[in-house]
């Protein structure tokens, strides 16, 4: 006779995602601040780099796409050499030196070492948590999709309060003022983190992944099988469509808010609302909108009638799409790409597209991370976390170099362009997704 079912989260659950969402709100405090932050004159009232919004969107799509690449060597080393939880300790060091030395002067050195700090951070941070939410399930266990879910909606309530902290401070003292509030926000959860988790994480993530597998005389060491095989395969395919998704997301915070800062209507009841906020639009929605979400897709998978991955991110990529098309409308309602500051598009159509791609990010990116800890070879997760990554990286440096040609091209011909081509690749998802489903063997 079975046991009962677990319905409720290990309080372990919990503590990391205590450390994510400092970690998280640096990241998107900063990213919040940095677009604006590069084009903004350096002898301004809060003096920026006095890049062009051409090299900034370059700049940007660089870095973001570094902070997604790491996390395939980081994820390496915790499986071979580090263990988790050492490799996530490291890396929210690294992020907040990264943080410090971004805040402390609008030079070129300091500036670029700094991004490239966080984005070694990231390396070692990224992989290593969601592997070991993973590790808090048994496979087969109904509880880690809405885990995934659960950490990436409460999370997103730092993610939330980042852009509208870190711009405030921005505002009054400056944007490093902003990046130090953003190091600050990952130095006070990390030592949450470091006084709570070794009592309640236990030996979760202690060792390297590598090292408990040779360990144990009870795990095959054989080549991987077909199965396995057949899994990557799965995970490879997911990840060369959800480039394309990303891309186009990331455009939030390159092509959409230098958009926005230009062209869109910000003033309610004459006030007007800082770009930097905008940013808390997503995580906003995120938070709202979870769980209603994860209770619709739980209560469809209990009745036998629910999403299988490869649906619900193929359903992800057309909803990111349709978000595009309002942005689109947003260009219309000025009359094209006129240069003129003054005519600007009403604020409406900005907040659904965020509606729209949010909807897409609750369907796509938390059931991703699920996928890969189910799919992936046990003494492999990490590694394959660090290649789910790797898709962002692709997708983070595709979306800079779409940013960067929007002021040639112009606004309505790209997010035309992304709306379109992001809905195509989600329809041939959905039309193969039986296929994939099928090579993924029962770890649905």
């Amino acid at each position: 006779m079975e046991g009962p079912v677990q319905r409720k989260h290990p309080t372990a659950l919990y503590i990391l995602i205590t450390a994510a969402a400092g970690e998280r709100f640096s990241y998107y405090g900063m990213r919040a601040l940095l677009i604006l932050y590069m084009v903004a004159s350096v002898p301004g009232n809060i003096s920026g780099m006095g890049f062009t919004e051409s090299s900034s969107g370059l700049i940007y799509g660089f870095f973001t796409s570094a902070c997604y690449l790491f996390p395939f060597f980081g994820g390496l080393l915790a499986d071979r050499k580090l263990g988790d939880r050492k490799s996530l300790s490291i890396g929210a060091v690294i992020i907040l030196i990264g943080l410090l030395v971004l805040a402390s002067s609008n030079m070129i050195m300091p500036f670029f070492a700094g991004l490239s700090l966080i984005a070694a951070g990231n390396g070692f941070f990224k992989p290593t948590i969601v592997t070991m939410i993973g590790k808090l399930y048994e496979q087969g266990d109904q509880r880690r999709d809405s885990a995934y879910t659960l950490y990436y909606q409460l999370f997103n309530g730092s993610v939330f309060l980042a852009p509208i902290v870190c711009g405030g401070i921005a505002i009054e003292w400056g944007y490093r003022a902003g990046f130090a509030a953003a190091a600050l926000a990952v130095g006070i959860s990390m030592l949450i983190y470091w006084i709570l988790a070794p009592g309640i994480l236990k030996d979760v993530g202690k060792f390297p992944s590598a090292i408990l597998r040779n360990s144990n005389a009870s795990l095959p060491r054989n080549p991987l099988n077909k199965e396995e095989r057949d899994r990557i395969l799965v995970i490879f395919i997911l990840m060369f469509t959800v480039i394309f998704f990303w891309s186009g997301y990331e455009q939030a915070g390159s092509s959409m808010s230098l958009y926005t800062e230009k062209y869109i209507n910000r003033s309610i009841l004459g006030i007007t609302i800082p770009t930097t906020w905008f940013q808390s639009v997503n995580p906003l929605l995120v938070f709202i909108l979870g769980f209603p979400i994860t209770s619709v897709l739980g209560w469809l998978s209990m009745r036998r009638k629910g999403l299988s991955t490869p649906v619900k991110m193929g359903i992800g990529m057309i909803l990111l799409g349709v978000g595009f098309l309002f942005m689109v409308g947003a260009v219309a309602q000025r009359g094209g790409d006129i240069a003129d500051t003054r005519i600007k598009a009403g604020m409406g159509w900005l907040l659904v597209a965020y509606l729209f791609s949010t909807l897409g990010e609750l369907m796509l990116s938390p059931i991703g991370f699920s996928m890969v800890s189910k799919l992936a070879p046990s003494h492999m997760v990490g590694m394959f976390m660090g290649v789910w990554f790797g898709s962002m990286a692709i997708a983070n440096l595709l979306g800079g170099i779409i940013a960067s040609v929007v002021p040639s091209l112009g606004a309505s011909y790209i997010f035309g362009f992304v709306a379109v081509f992001v809905t195509i690749i989600g329809i041939i998802t959905l039309f193969i997704s039986k296929n994939l489903l099928f090579l993924m063997h029962g770890r649905d």
